[in-house]
């Protein structure tokens, strides 16, 4: 598989970061993305990484979804979650026979994944390293962060362990698991605080270093983990998050030693600010909030469980999307109100 070539599918923070190191290393590569103008600059001038982490430009031919010619045996899906079934409509004409979908993305949409290509073509990843897409054909890389690829049968195919050689030339740490469900599960954890800390204006490690906000965040990690663990799931840890300080019967100091590692962690990191603060300052458009906290609670609902926080915070951030609320600490702290109502042990 190593010599046919890869088809990213979304070139923004994710995939375009991705595409650029692969290209740099020579592994054949294919991208393509909605925005005419980026796929224009990644294959003219070349897609720019910059940050902390390494400064580079890359050519990596990139073409608009229309464009695509062809059939991959692996295509790496990095489209944002709302987008992932229409992105499928779109690229399963380009997936061979024997090929797989590599969702790089947040959230559980190796589900719908499955659902539309088969269970046998799609494979799982966790990615946790901090990116921004800036403007065509430019792509912050703030920090390096955990990456992880498995089956979602738990089952170590060929290739799996080639998809893992891949992802280690971009990060020499990435780890090839066996269950990648924990990951995706203890990612959902800790993305459920990132969509409250977009909530205000301050950084990530600012909501995170404030006593203030802890209780929230903690409540939030504790849904979280309430609902993973009736899913039969048992979440991993990783870059300061340990979902073992939020399941039930764990103490209060030992969340509280979870969020301060939190703090520490995305205070040294140039991307000071989640990419869903980003899509509502910056890019002014929907996020993530649906298919990635909104699941839980479907998924909540089926096991009998309250998410009073979980809830409130999906309400929150569609009121910000729809501009009836400010992003402010006062927005932030109406999830006071859910957390205070006595439905949080």
């Amino acid at each position: 598989m190593s010599r046919d070539p890869v088809l990213i599918w979304g070139a923004g923070a994710i995939g375009g970061i991705l595409g650029a190191y692969w290209a740099r290393a020579g592994i054949p590569v294919l991208m393509t993305d909605i925005d005419a103008d980026h796929a224009a600059a990644c294959s003219n001038e070349g897609v720019l990484i910059e940050g902390p982490v390494e400064d580079f430009r890359q050519v990596v031919k990139t073409l608009t979804p229309d464009e695509v010619e062809g059939r991959y045996r692996c295509i790496v899906l990095a489209v944002k979650a709302q987008a992932t079934e229409e992105a499928m409509r779109m690229l399963l004409p380009h997936l061979a026979e024997d090929g797989f979908v590599l969702s790089a993305q947040n959230g559980l949409n190796e589900r719908l994944i499955a659902e539309m290509a088969g269970r046998d073509r799609v494979m799982g990843a966790f990615v946790n390293y901090g990116s921004d897409w800036q403007e065509p054909g430019r792509i912050l890389f703030g920090n390096r962060g955990a990456v992880v690829v498995g089956e979602i049968d738990g089952a170590a195919k060929p290739r799996t362990r080639e998809m893992h050689r891949l992802l280690k030339i971009f990060e020499p740490d990435a780890v090839l698991t066996d269950d990648i469900w924990s990951y995706l599960w203890g990612k959902l954890g800790y993305g459920a605080m990132l969509f409250a800390t977009a909530l205000t204006p301050d950084s990530m490690s600012a909501n995170f270093a404030d006593p203030v906000r802890g209780p929230v965040l903690i409540a939030l990690g504790r849904e979280v983990m309430a609902v993973a663990i009736a899913e039969g799931v048992t979440p991993r840890g990783f870059n300061g998050f340990d979902p073992n300080a939020f399941v039930p019967g764990a103490s209060d100091e030992a969340a509280r030693q979870s969020i301060a590692a939190l703090a520490d962690f995305t205070s040294k990191t140039a991307k000071t600010h989640s990419g869903i603060w980003r899509d509502l300052a910056i890019r002014r458009r929907r996020t993530e909030v649906d298919p990635q906290i909104g699941v839980i609670a479907e998924i909540a609902a089926t096991h009998g469980i309250e998410v009073p926080v979980l809830s409130r915070l999906v309400s929150l951030v569609h009121d910000i999307e729809e501009g009836h609320r400010p992003q402010s600490a006062e927005t932030f702290a109406e999830l006071n109100a859910a957390l205070y109502d006595g439905a949080i042990p």
